[in-house]
């Protein structure tokens, strides 16, 4: 999965890019990807109960888009987001007289842009197919029905609205699966406040972006760029006690991260032993036997059963000795569909 970060200059896109993947951003005004962690307090959890010789946690890929100026770079900047999954759009709210802003402090109107330039290029791609299918109409008998479903998707944009609000059958979604619709991505709102409006939960544009937020069915998210970067350099003690000085139970780079990740349909399950404790990461819904195929092909074509408890009942019982004293352990078929949490031992045979 690839996660595009976008906004406007001096939003702070890159400094959330750094928080988020560890990894600097690009000073040559390209787009960039790197990895980032996604935090997980149950694989710590299990890694306390196993002491493993290795942790490893889900991942997902971020994609630092070059900065948006409406009118000035729209080509280059849709060509940077057309292959993301998904797009966290991360809109200032900070005062900072030493990163002066270049439209000034409206992270209201900077969605807006943002949302208007995604809407237009919607529009452009769904005219120009609109007009192809008219004339095929009398020789292509599956061009009635991708007409109406494109007459669907213009309402849509003629209330200014995305196309992920419109509710589609799935025969009609499988149609536009091959239209590269930005406003079908997945998007997430990032404000990013500095510390005094952290604390007073208050900054410009508030309730004017929220009410749009809420209209577009956008989540959003309350960071402070400046706050993530002092918690990154604390142990995890003394960022546990920052946090709960600011009244909040995770850092707002784990609850962006966690966020995306839910947002894609995305769920963990666990591999667990003494040797690794490993999060893997599936789509809501698959079987077991996709699971077993996210670690190796070969547990896939040669799957026997699965093994599986679930997180809280391994975690309450202490150990897999007691969870099946308790009659918690499962034995599943390659058709049982993978709960978010399930800790999973798979047995196969090639």
């Amino acid at each position: 999965m690839k996660i595009g970060i976008i906004g406007k200059p001096q939003a702070g896109k890159s400094a959330l890019f750094r928080l988020l993947t560890n990894h600097a951003a690009s000073t040559n005004g390209k787009a960039q990807l790197a990895v980032g962690r996604i935090p997980d307090p149950r694989i710590d959890v299990l890694a306390g109960l196993y002491n493993p010789r290795k942790v490893t946690y889900a991942t997902i890929d971020f994609w630092d888009v070059p900065g948006f100026l409406p009118g000035r770079n729209s080509l280059d900047f849709l060509q940077s987001v057309r292959d993301v999954d998904a797009l966290v759009a991360v809109l200032r709210a900070f005062e900072e007289d030493t990163v002066p802003s270049l439209s000034g402090i409206q992270p209201y109107g900077d969605f807006k842009d943002l949302q208007q330039e995604l809407l237009l290029a919607d529009w452009s791609l769904l005219e120009t197919r609109l007009e192809r299918l008219a004339g095929q109409k009398a020789k292509n008998p599956k061009a009635g029905e991708e007409l109406a479903v494109l007459e669907k998707c213009r309402e849509t944009l003629e209330q200014d609205l995305p196309l992920r609000q419109l509710e589609l059958s799935p025969e009609e979604e499988n149609l536009l699966r091959t239209y590269d619709f930005f406003t079908k991505k997945p998007l997430i709102a990032v404000v990013n406040l500095d510390e005094e409006q952290m604390h007073a939960d208050s900054y410009p544009q508030q309730a004017e972006l929220e009410a749009e937020l809420a209209r577009v069915n956008v989540p959003l998210i309350k960071v402070s760029a400046q706050i993530e970067a002092e918690i990154s350099e604390l142990d995890a003690e003394d960022a546990r006690l920052f946090l709960e000085e600011l009244g909040v139970s995770e850092s707002g780079i784990a609850r962006i991260a966690r966020t995306v990740y839910a947002h894609l349909g995305l769920i963990s399950f666990f591999t667990a032993g003494e040797k690794e404790v490993h999060s893997w990461t599936i789509n809501r819904g698959d079987t077991a036997l996709r699971a077993a195929g996210k670690i190796h092909s070969d547990i896939e074509r040669g799957f026997i059963r699965a093994e599986v408890v679930a997180y809280e009942d391994l975690v309450r019982c202490g150990n897999m000795q007691k969870v099946k004293e308790e009659g918690l352990f499962r034995l599943e078929g390659k058709d049982y569909i993978v709960q978010d949490g399930d800790v999973i031992t798979f047995r196969f045979n090639v």
